[in-house]
């Protein structure tokens, strides 16, 4: 079936993004101009605008399957970040790319950071083809971090997990941003953590069912 993807993001932001309280000008622009479907197989590219999360990888060394966003959520938890021109962002779970493409237009630099190589080497390569010059991708476990590139101004972790690690939240600068998805399913919450004179809180900001990012389980300990 051929499509005319153009078309489809238009239809994407105007009945999807729209639709749920996004009026970030910049962001919309850069779901208007980012080709989602670069980001998922050449057999899924007639799915890519449909307001589901997509599977783009089985999971690497017995961890869980990894999935693009969907749309709604995604711009909803971006808008949340309050990304600025000049802002450096931590990108936690970059999976093939798609949201430091939307990044990469809305913030001086981006930290794609991703655990499994292979969607790291695609993310790598698609961005690259984009020319999205102002994102580095880099390979390594997503509750750790980047610290060898902290602080940033801003980081979004792509999928829920059970708790933000202290880990992420020390690579905070000053007045920065940290915007999560705690707890799974439909008990999932979307967080907004602030630091402020060195000390990081945060607040409930919405209800937000997304898929999980491997490696934030909860150590649970032996009680006796």
């Amino acid at each position: 079936m051929s499509a005319d993807f153009s078309e489809r993001r238009v239809k994407m932001v105007d009945g999807q993004v729209r639709t749920t309280d996004v009026t970030s000008a910049p962001l919309i622009d850069a779901m208007l101009s980012v080709p989602r479907e670069s980001f998922v197989g050449a057999g899924q590219r007639d799915l890519a605008y449909i307001d589901e999360d997509i599977r783009i990888s089985s999971g690497a060394n017995g961890s869980g399957a990894r999935y693009l966003m969907e749309p709604s959520p995604l711009a909803k938890l971006l808008q949340l970040a309050e990304i600025g021109a000049g802002d450096s962002v931590l990108d936690v779970g970059c999976g093939t790319g798609y949201s430091a493409a939307l990044l990469s237009r809305l913030a001086r630099s981006v930290i794609a950071l991703e655990s499994d190589s292979a969607l790291a080497e695609i993310a790598g390569s698609t961005l690259s083809s984009l020319a999205c010059d102002n994102v580095t991708v880099v390979t390594g476990p997503l509750a750790q971090g980047h610290a060898a590139k902290a602080p940033y101004n801003a980081i979004f972790v792509g999928g829920s997990v059970e708790e933000v690690p202290a880990a992420l939240l020390d690579q905070l600068a000053e007045e920065g941003r940290l915007v999560a998805v705690e707890g799974q399913g439909n008990s999932g919450v979307a967080r907004l953590f602030f630091k402020a004179g060195g000390v990081v809180t945060g607040r409930r900001a919405f209800n937000a069912a997304i898929k999980p990012l491997p490696g934030f389980e909860r150590t649970h300990a032996f009680e006796f």
